[in-house]
């Protein structure tokens, strides 16, 4: 038998390369920046109501969440180089049609639909194959590099949108992030490719802190039926929902004490969300998920309680904050998708993990709303940051009650029966297991 090459690096790097294009969304703060100046001084450019402002984020949220579904389907069934393709045109697409109009209507369909969608496609591509290359002990990790592309990524856009938007303007802007987008995405799709039926990677020996991968692979509707996905979902919906209003906001936040160096805000906030991924990775790797989900959702839950009593003019503890914020968010992107594989197996992995990312979809889409419309009419959010920081530790209490879930015998189908049986009796002393060649 030929032996396999093992692609797995090259993969994680194209991974990598796909999600530091489509990390634009975490530099929404900067465009959102500009509307509201625009608005404020009544030129004529965006007419766009103050309640409203964060409503094309809100929707780009919602329909990443709806994509990484029928996303996770078609990278499982077909190819993740077919679902990357398909993420790039609608990303580069959606942000062309917000170069051509200033209406919000226009910004809801280009930035909150059609790149919303391009943005789960893409994201959906680069993750799983990944880590299908690699042991159990390595899935962590893996995780973790490939999405720290993601956060990692406004440290580039943050400094090159301002200076695009400075020199171009916004619409220009988008048009030039859109074409570049759209072909680099697509170029390295070329590089992503998942192993062939029946490959083992090499090592693939779980350790002993960590969930070892199920006997059995559970089905999209068989993971519905347990209670650990509905726990996970509670604790993704709270953990991304509460961070995204601070990365949906947080250039607007800095303007007053950092003026045009804001950016520098969201930058360092892109640098501890990229940190976050891998670091949560590797302790999730030696400690567990819900260990470290219990410690980084108790993090959160003090941080942005903290920010309750941080000033917008005290510079220095705003940007501490905020790129703690980004740290303890940027560890639920490596963590869930970790414990998706631990808890659920790795055959229906890309649509399983679709279905619990709602909970990123949606949290994003209502927070973020929400905390605007408190804004609005009270012009603080220090209810929106007491509310996430009381929901959050609610999530790490929960971490503590969250274990893998176990199939009854009732779901378990003839071959996956079988193979337990298998793995039973090869468990089993030599003398026991050819017992019948001694009679």
């Amino acid at each position: 038998m030929n032996e396999i090459k093992n692609r797995g690096w090259s993969v994680t790097m194209a991974g990598l390369g796909i999600n530091l294009a489509l990390g634009i969304l975490y530099t929404w703060s900067i465009f959102k920046q500009a509307i509201k100046e625009s608005v404020l001084a009544k030129d004529g450019v965006f007419n766009w109501d103050m309640a409203s402002l964060n409503d094309p984020f809100a929707v780009c949220c919602l329909m990443f969440t709806v994509a990484m579904v029928f996303a996770g389907r078609i990278q499982d069934k077909f190819s993740p180089r077919m679902t990357a393709v398909i993420g790039g045109i609608l990303t580069g697409a959606g942000l062309i049609v917000i170069s051509q109009s200033n209406a919000l209507s226009a910004w809801i369909l280009g930035f909150g639909v059609l790149t919303g969608l391009g943005l789960g496609f893409g994201y959906a591509s680069a993750t799983p194959p990944a880590i299908k290359w690699f042991p159990s002990s390595k899935t962590g990790l893996i995780a973790g590099i490939v999405v720290a592309g993601f956060g990692l990524a406004s440290v580039y856009i943050a400094p090159l949108a301002n200076f695009l938007i400075a020199r171009f303007g916004l619409s220009q802007s988008m048009l030039i992030f859109g074409v570049a987008f759209l072909a680099v995405v697509c170029i390295l799709s070329m590089f992503l490719v998942n192993p062939p039926a029946g490959y083992v990677a090499v090592g693939a020996v779980p350790s002993a802190n960590t969930t070892a991968v199920p006997a059995t692979d559970f089905s999209p509707s068989q993971m519905l039926k347990t209670g650990a996905f509905y726990k996970l979902w509670f604790m993704y919906f709270i953990g991304a929902g509460a961070a995204l209003i601070i990365i949906g906001s947080v250039a607007g936040m800095a303007k007053q004490s950092m003026g045009d160096l804001a950016w520098i805000v969201v930058a360092l906030m892109a640098v501890g969300n990229a940190g976050g991924r891998i670091v949560a990775g590797v302790i999730s790797d030696k400690i567990g998920r819900t260990k470290t989900l219990l410690i980084m959702m108790s993090l959160q839950s003090a941080v942005i309680f903290s920010l309750l009593f941080v000033a917008e003019t005290e510079a220095v503890l705003l940007v501490a904050a905020a790129t703690m914020v980004g740290f303890n968010y940027g560890t639920n992107l490596s963590l869930f998708p970790s414990v998706t594989k631990d808890y659920f197996g790795i055959k229906n992995f890309g649509i399983n993990y679709g279905l619990l990312f709602s909970a990123w979809g949606i949290g994003g889409f209502i927070f973020p709303r929400l905390s605007q419309m408190i804004l609005a009419q009270t012009g603080t959010q220090h209810t929106a940051y007491l509310l996430c920081s009381i929901l959050l530790a609610a999530g790490a209490i929960l971490s503590m009650m969250t274990t893998a879930p176990r199939k009854t015998k009732r779901e378990k189908s003839a071959l996956d029966q079988f193979r337990e049986q298998i793995a039973f009796a090869r468990a089993q002393p030599v003398d026991v297991y050819l017992g019948a060649r001694h009679i």
